[in-house]
């Protein structure tokens, strides 16, 4: 396997006493499309933040997050580098995380601002190139004619597709996408997953995703890694996540995530409390399935 995420011994303790990691190795191959699904507070969101390096995972630990061979964090310790690693992380995060008052078109210009000297960055001064290339890839995502908007007139799934076209422009070998559907309307959920698994299979980009319900993981997603409390429960093809096996892993938890999407049914934040289950053994395949087509 041609790995493009590396992860070993990922512990992350909280303030609060919180287990929130417990003991992750994982591997991502380059192109692959996998869903990190969990019930709400298995961990999905801080694993992603950790992957980024912008959390350090537990200090005094052999822990290691290594992207594309290069160093993200190490031991409780973000690499001194982590601004040159990050440049080719995309995040997408599920409040979308775009500058409300200022142009759509400057808000997807951001991912090329590590290209720029500092002083062009400082000043947003954008070339033509530069431009262009926004352009094309806002159009990517549908929604070039929005483009001179300010990002608080665009609806909710029009901002998440504005945030996914800044990853474009950033040229991001990985996208880490932090539940991008949670709050959206099926509709909008759709285009957005659509937009996702096409930037995958047309760029050859591998695309983390953490979802909350497994349709949506079992239509776009050819891998599935299952968070439970912290720890992987298990890694495989999202074909073998029958309701049976999701119940034997969450017991009453699975009907969170077997509901299907929509506009309705709470989302807790990833920090809520869960009632402690006995933990199930891991369920791993040790062949990955092919990506999708």
């Amino acid at each position: 396997m041609n790995t493009l995420l590396h992860i070993r011994q990922l512990n992350k303790h909280f303030a609060n006493g919180r287990h929130a990691l417990r003991d992750i190795n994982l591997d991502v191959a380059r192109g692959e499309m996998v869903a990190l699904i969990g019930a709400s507070g298995s961990g999905k969101s801080t694993l992603l933040r950790h992957i980024a390096g912008l959390v350090a995972a537990d200090g005094a630990t052999q822990s290691l997050v290594e992207i594309d061979g290069r160093c993200v964090q190490q031991g409780g310790r973000i690499h001194r580098d982590i601004r040159q690693v990050r440049s080719q992380v995309g995040f997408v995060f599920q409040q979308f995380n775009l500058v409300a008052r200022l142009p759509v078109l400057v808000n997807v210009l951001v991912g090329s601002l590590h290209r720029m000297p500092w002083w062009r960055s400082w000043m947003r001064i954008f070339n033509a190139q530069e431009r262009a290339l926004a352009l094309d890839a806002l159009a990517r995502v549908g929604i070039a004619d929005c483009h001179a908007q300010r990002a608080s007139t665009l609806s909710g799934g029009q901002q998440q597709r504005a945030a996914i076209a800044r990853t474009l422009v950033q040229g991001a070998k990985v996208v880490l996408a932090d539940e991008p559907i949670a709050s959206l309307d099926p509709e909008s959920s759709r285009k957005v997953m659509e937009i996702l698994a096409r930037i995958n299979r047309e760029d050859g980009c591998t695309v983390v995703v953490s979802l909350h319900q497994v349709d949506i993981a079992m239509k776009y997603c050819p891998r599935v890694v299952a968070l439970n409390q912290g720890q992987v429960v298990f890694d495989g093809p999202s074909s073998a996540l029958t309701p049976e096996l999701l119940h034997a892993l969450y017991g009453v938890q699975a009907e969170e995530l077997l509901r299907p999407a929509g506009p309705t049914g709470p989302v807790a934040a990833e920090g809520a409390s869960v009632h402690v289950l006995p933990q199930p053994a891991v369920v791993s395949w040790a062949t990955r399935p092919a990506k999708a087509a």
